[in-house]
């Protein structure tokens, strides 16, 4: 079992999952509570807790098919804030922010994928 707050990805994704609470959501219209708000919420804490419990698994196949859902979240937050930007929710420097957090951690995911794959 791996500790996940050694990973830096885990911190990454923990980063971009405080940036949306704090940063982005906030930007959204309150008639989006139930809709885009938690959709967003729900994908961005998906990417450390999938990290968190893929740590908890005892075979690097097990670990790596939570990293893969941890990328699929992550992905997921990134069609969210192009959904809030696009309708004029986000500004423009929100959105940049965020989407540099984002590729900043599908990057990271998608090499520790790699390299997990390979051993």
């Amino acid at each position: 079992m791996r500790d996940y707050k050694k990973l830096e990805v885990w911190r990454k994704a923990h980063l971009m999952t405080t940036f949306v609470y704090r940063e982005v959501v906030v930007q959204l219209p309150k008639d989006e509570m139930f809709a885009l708000i938690s959709q967003m919420k729900r994908a961005a804490y998906s990417v450390p807790l999938n990290i968190v419990e893929g740590c908890g698994r005892t075979t690097e196949k097990d670990f790596t098919r939570f990293l893969d859902h941890a990328l699929g979240s992550v992905h997921e937050v990134e069609y969210c804030a192009l959904l809030a930007f696009d309708l004029k929710f986000l500004n423009e420097q929100i959105y940049a922010d965020l989407n540099k957090k984002v590729n900043e951690v599908k990057a990271m995911l998608i090499a520790f994928i790699k390299t997990l794959r390979m051993s």
